[in-house]
């Protein structure tokens, strides 16, 4: 970075940055298979619970954070349709991961 006072360095010193291959840049595994581990652990700790005949703040946690990655997938999916739509107000850069 260029101090005060110095010239930053032009852009034809710079190289251009490649792109994130698209198995790298798209996050619907990520985010299915994090939503899959909230509720596999809201089954464990309900199974576990129900025995007991009390529910603990473990199984609410992970009902809360299922519920909370099937919305956010939701938003995630209309963000995504909103691009592909060509929509102003959509995110940039997310309608090439559908194809």
């Amino acid at each position: 970075m260029a101090q005060d006072g110095e010239r930053a360095p032009s852009d034809a010193d710079h190289r251009p940055v490649p792109s994130l291959p698209r198995r790298l840049a798209d996050p619907t595994p990520v985010v299915l298979f994090g939503t899959f581990l909230w509720f596999a652990g809201a089954v464990l700790f309900g199974w576990r619970d129900l025995a007991d005949g009390t529910f603990d703040i473990q199984f609410f946690s992970c009902v809360a954070g299922t519920a909370l990655g099937i919305i956010g997938y939701g938003v995630f999916r209309w963000q995504r349709s909103a691009a592909r739509r060509g929509s102003r107000g959509s995110w940039q850069g997310l309608s090439g991961l559908d194809t």
